[in-house]
């Protein structure tokens, strides 16, 4: 458990540039291999070997929109990773970025295998209807703020995450992360109803029920770190 008392000065010291350096190599080289598995996967169970999907395809739009949002999750739990005092924060950030971090690489090796674009397209109007008229959607400054989708913390919010340490960066950081994880609920149940290959359905069932139960789990984090979570999407 955090020391409650913790303030600035007891942060973990930012890693040494040349460390950084080697991080974000390291990263690069992860992420190009996952995105190689990604479509060797996807021929393996023969994904692209019959009809490909389209750009506006459920499966495309899927594989394009929910990478996004898992890159600001990956995004958030490297940064509190490498400076977090909790070992349970620490351990659970380590577990949704590499979570996460997997599976970009497939949906973008699927995207790369059917030769369709990892960015464009208005955000979630695979999901038919009005996508901004949907559940959760950000309001218009929430958006123009970086929070595109439903759950997405903006880059205001972002900036005080990364201003913060102990026990204020841990609770931060577990209510924007419920609440990313609530946000991007819609967006897997639809995958895994309405997704035509049976890869991409797996894989949004996958996601819904592992965001499901790490929410109830960061729930009960939060409440013992004396933090409420932020309303829902």
């Amino acid at each position: 458990m955090t020391d409650p008392t913790a303030g600035p000065d007891d942060a973990v010291p930012a890693a040494p540039a040349p460390r950084r350096r080697l991080t974000a190599v390291l990263l690069a080289v992860i992420a190009i291999g996952l995105l190689a598995a990604g479509g060797g996967l996807a021929v393996a169970l023969g994904i692209g070997r019959t009809d490909t999907p389209t750009a506006d395809s459920v499966d495309a739009g899927f594989s394009r929109d929910m990478s996004r949002h898992h890159l600001q999750a990956v995004e958030m739990a490297n940064l509190v990773l490498a400076r977090t005092q909790d070992a349970e924060v620490r351990q659970l950030a380590f577990d949704i970025s590499a979570t996460q971090t997997n599976q970009v690489g497939r949906m973008q090796g699927w995207l790369a295998l059917w030769g369709l674009p990892l960015s464009g397209r208005d955000v979630m109007s695979w999901m038919g209807g009005d996508a901004h008229a949907m559940h959760g959607m950000p309001d218009a400054a929430a958006a123009a703020d970086g929070a595109v989708m439903p759950g997405m913390a903006t880059e205001t919010e972002l900036a005080e995450l990364r201003s913060l340490s102990g026990t204020e960066l841990d609770v931060r950081f577990l209510q924007l992360m419920t609440r990313h994880h609530q946000g991007g609920l819609e967006m897997a149940q639809y995958g895994q109803a309405h997704a035509t290959l049976a890869a991409v359905r797996t894989l949004a069932r996958s996601i819904a029920e592992t965001q499901t139960a790490e929410t109830t789990t960061m729930e009960t984090m939060l409440r013992a770190r004396g933090g409420t979570p932020l309303p829902a999407p």
